[in-house]
């Protein structure tokens, strides 16, 4: 297979949805960014090396955060602020119950309407990015939400709002709308108006993990269809349209699956509402959310093994969370804490991959530490960059 020119790789960055575990993805990328500051300077930032960034619920406010523009048309965040973020809003997004009487609370809350009303997520939302549009931000982004009335997806791309301009509303309608959790956040609703002020296009949506809470696919379906669009590419750059073109990494937010809390005979006697709310936590959910988000992955790696480019996609996920970590909203200072060590003990663990065969995940004999892998990804992501701004420079 020939091999593939520097310039014409697609670089994709892909986050999970997974609430408050969306620290875990934070400590990754801060380690990314500064391994990248290290080789092109400390006013790198992710924005600069990826084609496109894709974020499902937390994942999609980290996106924001990431993409959107500040006063000097550079990134709001940097990935390092990402976390101290998290530490200061996530206790007021998710305020825990406490006392004897909290889990018939819960339950009350789970019968009645979500569990939170989403105000103070919505107000950080909306005074973090402002009036920005999804067409502003500095390099392309894709976030999934569905709409509840439509019962499909509804997928704010950049490569798509030219061929559907209604899809060129506020970030914060869209970081709003991805993050509305069944049972845990209220739905969103929004309208799309012209310059008339007439309603061109109604929203309905909840959060993108209903239908993708692994964007990775999504993000590459759609530089993909604008590569079908677009016979020289949205970066003219096109050579044909090749897998093993991509340079993706996929970052999980962790899940406690190594518990195996479930079986067939506890939830054989479960009802609606015992699926719905279980010692805290919503197994439907839970289990939608981790079969599409392996699916992905699965398909990806199958993908890129067939095209001899493993090397080139980097998932990296942790599947031993257990107790309070692996749930998606107890806010306590202690359970904060505990995900920023399990962001920075995932950094240390050996690169695993899925076995195609069993579907277990395995250690790479010739592979070392996540971190390790990080390291060898900023360098290639560095030379993609560079050979980019040389052929723009050029003219060619």
């Amino acid at each position: 297979m020939e091999e593939v020119k520097p310039v014409n790789f697609i670089t994709v960055l892909s986050i999970d949805g997974g609430g408050v575990r969306g620290i875990i993805p934070g400590v990754i990328l801060a380690y990314l960014e500064s391994q990248l500051q290290e080789i092109d300077g400390a006013d790198a930032r992710l924005a600069d090396y990826f084609n496109v960034i894709a974020g499902t619920s937390t994942g999609g406010l980290i996106t924001a955060m990431l993409t959107a523009p500040n006063q000097n048309n550079r990134p709001l965040f940097a990935a390092r602020e990402i976390v101290p973020f998290y530490l200061k809003n996530l206790p007021l997004i998710f305020p825990q119950k406490s006392g004897l009487f909290a889990p018939l609370v819960n339950i009350a809350k789970a019968l009645t309407g979500p569990k939170y009303n989403g105000e103070y997520l919505h107000k950080t939302i909306k005074e973090m990015t402002g009036n920005t549009l999804l067409s502003q931000t500095l390099t392309n982004i894709v976030i999934p939400s569905f709409d509840v009335e439509k019962l499909q997806p509804t997928i704010f791309s950049s490569y798509q709002i030219d061929a559907e301009p209604a899809l060129d509303v506020k970030l914060s309608d869209i970081c709003i709308a991805t993050s509305a959790a069944p049972t845990y956040l209220p739905a969103h609703y929004f309208e799309k108006k012209d310059e008339q002020g007439r309603v061109i296009q109604e929203y309905n949506l909840i959060d993108g993990g209903v239908c993708a809470n692994n964007p990775t696919m999504v993000a590459i379906r759609e530089v993909t269809k604008d590569m079908i669009r677009q016979p020289q590419g949205r970066n003219g750059n096109n050579v044909g349209i090749a897998y093993d073109r991509f340079l993706v990494i996929s970052i999980g937010t962790g899940s406690n699956k190594s518990e195996r809390k479930y079986n067939a005979k506890m939830v054989a006697k479960w009802g609606a509402l015992t699926w719905l709310f279980n010692s805290g936590a919503t197994p439907v959910l839970d289990c939608f959310n981790e079969a599409s988000t392996d699916m992905v992955d699965y398909h990806n790696s199958v993908l890129f093994t067939a095209l001899q480019s493993q090397d080139n996609y980097l998932r990296i996920q942790d599947d031993t969370l257990e107790g309070d970590v692996a749930s998606v909203d107890i806010s306590t200072k202690e359970n904060l804490n505990n995900l920023v060590k399990a962001g920075e003990n995932l950094l240390k663990k050996k690169f695993t991959r899925v076995n195609l065969d069993s579907g277990v995940y395995e250690t790479v004999p010739d592979k070392g530490t996540i971190q390790e892998e990080l390291n060898r990804f900023a360098s290639l992501l560095s030379e993609i960059r560079k050979a980019k701004k040389s052929k723009h420079q050029s003219g060619k």
